[in-house]
């Protein structure tokens, strides 16, 4: 376990496009950059930092972009279409995290982005139940046509349209973690499980294979956390706090939420499936394994006022 105080802070891949036609990678860059100052936040309260991100937009860009080409270049299989997201978002955080470093003062810290894989069961039922959505959000015309020119699995999404699903086995170990545990201990800010990590299976002889998959973000952050001891698992999302009865005239955002209250309106199906549930869920794995831990969710803006106690939703047990 690492010394002093670790934090994992779980960003989303949706988080770096803030509108659906900001989606440019100069675009997502700053959407990076924004976030990266507020993760240093952390630093200045003495946390050492591991940050994982999602990469459902983006792994959805790869592929579609690959299939276009298909006539002109070797198509990209979905596992190296995680592991060139993890190069490519990986690299825009340790620039912005780097730059936001200096400017505060703690150009000591370095950064680096670990190319990190997530071992899964290659019988998990998930695979013949794909329900991760990847990719920009269709009408049901578009989706449906491309569910049948290019064998696609579809599924409505949060309500604001279709994407396609791939499949989303639960992960079992993040390999990396000793790496991750290492460079901790020598005042590294790291960032990896980009995208959950890049699922991988270990045959009779102990030999990695790659599976074609993408890892829920939440899920793996929640297991890293629990591996490395961490204090605290933040995850920054696009609401302040989290709340009850969301979107209605009943709606009540809750600025604490203990471990049996959280475990009751999950199974109450309170959280959308598609955006809060797999928080909440991520919360409940990591505090049952650290129950003297803290879990924050708010907004990456309001991470400074979620320590100081005067924003965001506290989970503990």
């Amino acid at each position: 376990m690492c010394s002093g105080k670790v934090a994992v802070v779980a960003v989303g891949g949706n988080a770096l496009i803030r509108s659906p036609g900001e989606n440019a990678l100069e675009q997502q860059y700053e959407a990076v950059k924004e976030t990266a100052s507020h993760v240093v936040a952390l630093i200045a309260a003495g946390w050492r930092v591991v940050l994982t991100h999602g990469n459902g937009p983006q792994v959805g860009f790869i592929l579609r972009r690959s299939e276009v080409a298909k006539d002109a270049a070797p198509t990209v299989p979905l596992e190296y279409a995680v592991g060139d997201t993890q190069g490519a978002i990986g690299f825009m955080f340790q620039n912005a995290l780097s730059n936001a470093l200096t400017a505060r003062g703690f150009s000591a810290i370095r950064v680096v982005a670990l190319v990190t894989q997530t071992r899964i069961d290659p019988n998990d039922p998930a695979f013949s139940a794909p329900d991760k959505p990847i990719g920009a959000w269709m009408d049901h015309e578009t989706a449906t046509r491309l569910a049948k020119t290019q064998g696609w699995h579809i599924a409505e999404d949060s309500g604001r349209g279709w994407r396609r699903v791939v499949p989303s086995p639960a992960p079992l170990e993040i390999i990396e973690t000793p790496i991750i545990r290492d460079l901790l201990a020598q005042n590294v800010l790291v960032i990896a499980c980009g995208g959950g990590g890049i699922p991988v299976w270990r045959d009779s002889d102990g030999t990695l294979i790659a599976a074609q998959a993408v890892i829920d973000k939440d899920r793996a952050s929640a297991l890293l956390a629990c591996e490395l001891g961490a204090g605290m698992l933040l995850i920054p999302t696009g609401v302040e706090q989290v709340a009850v009865n969301f979107g209605s005239p009943q709606q009540r955002w809750l600025s604490q939420l203990s471990l049996t209250e959280a475990e009751a309106l999950l199974q109450s199906s309170e959280f959308g499936a598609g955006s809060m549930a797999p928080k909440i869920e991520a919360m409940l794995t990591y505090l049952r394994a650290q129950p003297q831990g803290l879990g924050l969710i708010t907004t990456p803006q309001g991470i400074s006022r979620a320590l100081s106690g005067n924003g965001g939703t506290r989970f503990t047990c």
